[in-house]
């Protein structure tokens, strides 16, 4: 059932809300307020900037002379291992005689594989021919066999 809505009922709604409207506008003060202290601090520490600490002439030479000397450690460490890599044996060179030889291997090695080929083949070619003339010799047999109880009841 629905509630009817009396003049009390809305005034009492209308009130409710705007007291919530002020507490949401507090807060939303607040939250500005330190939006922008937060703002006004970090403007107070850029204008007074840290001062560089100087470093002399003299102290950036030995830093120099320390860093390179570090370095020269460094590459001498590192030296001795690639050394051996350096020196490679020389590359291994065939000689006519051996590239001759590898080459035959491989003719002979060829011509075993197309005779084997070629034999597989004949053999193939023999059997179908063996298939051909079987089905022709089992056809005639097949009528021999079926004249021949003919020829013997007729006699």
């Amino acid at each position: 059932m629905p509630q009817k809505l009396t003049a009390e009922i809305i005034v009492a709604a209308i009130e409710g809300f705007e007291s919530q409207k002020r507490r949401i506008d507090s807060r939303i003060d607040e939250l500005r307020q330190l939006l922008n202290a937060d703002r006004a601090e970090a403007a107070a520490t850029s204008e007074t900037p840290a001062r560089k600490r100087k470093v002399s002439a003299a102290a950036r030479r030995r830093m120099a002379a320390a860093q390179k000397a570090r370095w020269a450690k460094i590459k001498a460490e590192a030296e001795p291992a690639s050394s051996p890599a350096a020196a490679k044996p020389k590359k291994r060179k065939l000689s006519a005689a051996g590239r001759k030889a590898i080459s035959e291997a491989t003719k002979r090695r060829w011509a075993l594989k197309r005779a084997e080929a070629q034999k597989a083949q004949s053999t193939v070619a023999r059997k179908a021919a063996a298939k051909k003339t079987t089905g022709r010799r089992s056809r005639g047999k097949a009528q021999k066999t079926a004249e021949a109880p003919l020829t013997v009841a007729a006699q």
